[in-house]
């Protein structure tokens, strides 16, 4: 609920000042990706480990969760540089 309020409000300043289209979509990408890691690590987190190959499922999703998060960290990092870009070139 949390991240589709936050994501209500990415869109709702982005249309509200359409300067930097670029830096609310990579917001938008990170949001959505950390809420796939999230997915992922619950997913691993409440796995049935009386599974025969539980070890190995949980280590793949927890896995997968890391990537998915680490992408949306450089999502959110490509976000800010368009976004303080965007304000060096309107203070000049």
């Amino acid at each position: 609920m949390v991240m589709a309020i936050s994501m209500l409000v990415t869109v709702f300043l982005w249309v509200k000042n359409k300067n930097n289209s670029l830096g609310y979509i990579w917001t938008l990408l990170h949001l959505l990706l950390v809420s796939v890691a999230i997915y992922f690590a619950l997913k691993g987190i409440a796995f049935d480990y009386n599974h025969p190959m539980a070890s190995e499922e949980i280590s793949l999703q927890m896995g997968i969760s890391g990537v998915v998060w680490a992408l949306s960290m450089i999502c959110l990092v490509i976000a800010l540089f368009n976004f303080s870009k965007e304000r060096n070139h309107s203070s000049s």
